[in-house]
């Protein structure tokens, strides 16, 4: 476990830089090291023994049967990324919550970082000006993990905190900067979906899970999967490309934004209003390369307009820009992408 002495001094760096975007990193660095809380409570599990992983509209749907599948080489998350720090402790915790009972006697608690001292600015009226922690403490959370998997996650926050203040400052400069840190909070709000569907979509105690948590295991590790033999639909799709001919643009345009606007903070999509969709330019196949369209949402009770631009590759979704963010790119939903690629959207 990386040392308290250096993450207080890392935090209370953070928390001296009062802007937007620290506010954000704050918020996850706070996810990372606590729970995310699922209220619908524990979900009856099917009793498959097959071994397979379902993944099928998870957020990180492509990352999960990547690491299931021992196919090490096409994971975009590195295990020096903080977001893969923050898939392995979520799903740590979802299991000790949701899945208890086939943890073994020698777990381990999982420890949260929680603040033991703050200190408060106030002006001459006592207003409360800012709050920032000056100590920082490790504190149990009544979770518990398998060892070997905890003191793999461990292993890699020791391998992140070298250098997290190098990637704080090119964080800061990056002029996206604000932009980037929306698509951390949205990361994060579909880490949390994931984390409530995981173990409905999968038995806690069946060889799927199993090969996935040793793969998760050995890939935080460095070390090689257990590879199965048969390819990924997420490789095969990229092999194949896109579909030609008609296709239902509408319909996957209202798929990709709603499976988007499942991790907005606060704006609510309205189902089925994509309207005045175009394609602004094809390829040699004539598939879309860039095609644009207008959606309407709720904020606060009240309606907005907005827009969508998709981006394709290969004739397929590459990268959905909202009018809010244009140049901050969202990763469509694999499944959605799957699924388009295997003509589920033909006319």
């Amino acid at each position: 476990m990386q040392s308290v002495n250096h993450i207080n001094t890392t935090i209370t760096w953070y928390m001296q830089l009062r802007n937007l975007n620290t506010v954000f990193k704050l918020i996850l660095l706070f996810f990372i090291t606590s729970s995310f809380v699922i209220t619908d409570g524990r979900t009856s599990i099917r009793q498959s023994q097959a071994l397979e992983f379902k993944t099928d509209g998870l957020y990180y749907a492509e990352f999960y049967d990547f690491i299931f599948r021992g196919h090490f080489e096409n994971v975009k998350v590195k295990r020096e990324n903080v977001e893969f720090l923050s898939i392995f402790e979520q799903y740590l915790r979802a299991f000790g919550r949701q899945c208890d009972q086939y943890l073994p006697e020698d777990k381990v608690e999982i420890m949260d970082l929680v603040c033991a001292r703050e200190e408060v600015e106030k002006n001459i009226y006592g207003d409360v000006l800012s709050r920032v922690c000056v100590k920082w403490v490790w504190q149990g959370s009544n979770l518990f993990a398998r060892p070997d998997l905890y003191n793999a996650k461990s292993a890699v926050e020791r391998l992140q905190s070298g250098d997290a203040l190098q990637k704080a400052f090119a964080e800061m400069a990056d002029p996206n900067a604000i932009g980037n840190s929306m698509d951390r909070v949205h990361k994060l709000n579909g880490l949390k979906n994931d984390m409530a569907q995981i173990f409905v979509l999968n038995s806690c105690n069946s060889p799927g899970v199993r090969r996935f948590e040793e793969n998760l295991k050995r890939y935080a590790l460095n070390k090689p999967g257990i590879r199965m033999k048969g390819a990924s639909k997420y490789t095969t799709m990229k092999t194949t490309g896109g579909p030609t001919g008609a296709q239902n643009l509408n319909k996957l345009f209202d798929d990709l934004v709603a499976n988007q606007a499942k991790t907005w903070a606060m704006n609510r999509y309205v189902p089925r209003s994509i309207s005045k969709l175009t394609v602004l330019r094809k390829d040699t196949q004539g598939r879309p390369l860039i095609a644009k369209a207008n959606y309407t949402y709720q904020f606060f009770g009240k309606a907005g307009q907005g827009w969508v631009q998709i981006s394709f590759e290969n004739g397929l979704p590459k990268c959905l820009y909202f009018h809010d963010f244009p140049q901050n790119c969202k990763t469509p939903g694999s499944s959605i992408v799957a699924a388009y690629a295997q003509g589920a959207y033909a006319n």
